[in-house]
């Protein structure tokens, strides 16, 4: 059988099974309500993404939008992309402590949160380090970490 080919993010969460389809949109709902102005959602790298656009910022290494948070859902689970705790220490810091304050364990990677229910996640904290970083300070620890 065919791979579905999906191109935009409403096609990608139709193509998801009901209960991954669940999951991600609670999750989708929960970033967009958090998210700063400035970053819009697209389907980009097979995720769905919430990045910067090249209007925006086009001074990128790879020539493609910044990624400030994605979401997927994977073979054995999902992925929650946050690029922001990767870039600051101190969002990552300040992440990790929330994360165990909330009683979850956290599976994470450089920026990706690895989650098997939607319950594995601590969603006020989620939604608290969606909302703490606005488009300019991302682009500037962006600048910041590309000097180095």
């Amino acid at each position: 059988m065919a791979a579905t080919v999906v191109n935009t993010v409403a096609q990608y969460v139709a193509a998801l099974p009901p209960e991954k389809r669940k999951v991600v949109s609670a999750l989708r709902k929960l970033v967009r309500a958090n998210l700063p102005k400035g970053y819009v959602e697209a389907l980009s790298w097979g995720v769905i993404s919430y990045e910067i656009p090249l209007k925006r910022y086009p001074d990128t290494y790879n020539g493609k939008p910044l990624c400030f948070a994605g979401i997927a859902s994977t073979k054995s689970g999902y992925s929650l992309y946050l690029t922001c705790t990767y870039q600051d220490p101190k969002v990552l810091a300040w992440f990790q402590k929330a994360f165990a304050k909330a009683g979850k364990k956290l599976d994470m990677g450089k920026s990706c949160v690895r989650f098997k229910r939607l319950e594995d996640l601590p969603l006020e904290v989620i939604a608290e380090v969606i909302a703490m970083v606005p488009v300019d300070a991302f682009i500037a620890r962006y600048e910041k970490v590309k000097q180095k």
